[in-house]
């Protein structure tokens, strides 16, 4: 009687199509070709925090000069942390945003970049429509801060992306973009910022649908919590839910990236308008994460952008959520 290995070598050895007892072995020579399809799958990811569905949106990605743009750091020190990770430079960031089914209320988590920040991005409504809600249903809008990429995607056009929504932003953050003092006051290369924080919540206000909350205050009572983590903008605020003793905590702009401020906190981003400030933000934030152990989302961690944050033997380390193809 033939061995295994025996069978296996003949087979092998043959090199063409050949039987052994009732199997038949088929040489795998792929004569189809197809052209490159060249698009990404539907950029959202689902699950359930509790009895609230959580479902991720992609508003795309973009490549960023981040070994240039983060503080506190050399170039050389940030380019070799992203190239550890695998990383280039430019850097592949993500910009996501976070839709809340509570059943009878569906609520965004930030609004995306519109057609502020190039075709890569601004994907937003169609991953919403795909993922089979329609900007049109959204009944809130909560937004971390007051940057292009939260709010950019308000608008589109000239009109509303979300016609129904009243949108709620951090007071402290209000107060500030939409002075005119401020942005007199401001450096040239941050003007834009203002302009661009006037035409996103200038229709809001125009039709009743914009409302603001304090630092720490709820931004939906019984619905979205806020934590204030200002330095990043004055009002900057994570943004969390429960329910059924399960925590989700969308924490915005807390870090840019998943790597080189996780192994050193004291790192800074260029567009932080307060840097000591998003510093000891940021130390809050991750200490937060690890002594409480819930879910984290980030705009800017590789989307879907959820997972948690536990200390390792540099600092802190993002720690993916496992997939799973059920809610």
């Amino acid at each position: 009687m033939l061995s295994r290995r025996e069978i296996l070598k003949g087979t092998l050895a043959a090199g063409a199509v050949g039987t052994i007892g009732s199997t038949v072995f088929i040489p795998l020579a792929a004569k189809a070709k197809a052209p490159l399809v060249g698009t990404q799958a539907p950029g959202y990811y689902r699950l359930m925090v509790g009895d609230i569905e959580v479902t991720a949106l992609s508003d795309g990605t973009g490549l960023f000069p981040m070994a240039d743009l983060y503080v506190n750091t050399t170039p050389e020190q940030a380019r070799l942390a992203l190239a550890n990770a695998f990383q280039g430079t430019p850097t592949r960031l993500s910009v996501n945003a976070y839709l809340l089914n509570f059943g009878d209320r569906l609520v965004l988590l930030d609004a995306g970049s519109s057609d502020l920040m190039g075709p890569a991005l601004g994907k937003l409504p169609a991953n919403m429509t795909a993922s089979g809600y329609h900007p049109d249903q959204v009944d809130d809008v909560v937004i971390t801060h007051i940057h292009p990429d939260h709010t950019g995607g308000l608008m589109l056009g000239g009109n509303k992306v979300f016609p129904n929504a009243t949108v709620h932003v951090p007071e402290a953050d209000k107060a500030f973009w939409l002075s005119a003092e401020n942005k007199a006051n401001a450096p040239e290369d941050s003007k834009g910022f203002f302009d661009q924080a006037v035409a996103a919540l200038t229709p809001y206000i125009d039709s009743g649908k914009l409302e603001q909350f304090a630092a720490d205050a709820p931004a939906i009572p019984g619905m979205v919590n806020t934590t204030s983590r200002p330095g990043h903008t004055p009002g900057h605020s994570a943004l969390w839910i429960e329910s059924k003793g399960e925590k989700f905590v969308y924490w915005g702009d807390i870090t840019h990236g998943d790597v080189v401020q996780f192994d050193d906190p004291n790192v800074a981003i260029a567009f932080d308008g307060d840097t000591n400030m998003a510093i000891k933000s940021r130390e809050a934030a991750f200490a937060e994460a690890v002594k409480e152990k819930y879910l984290v989302a980030g705009c800017h961690i590789a989307f879907p952008g959820i997972g948690h944050v536990r200390e390792d033997e540099t600092m802190y380390d993002w720690v993916p959520m496992n997939y799973r193809a059920d809610v």
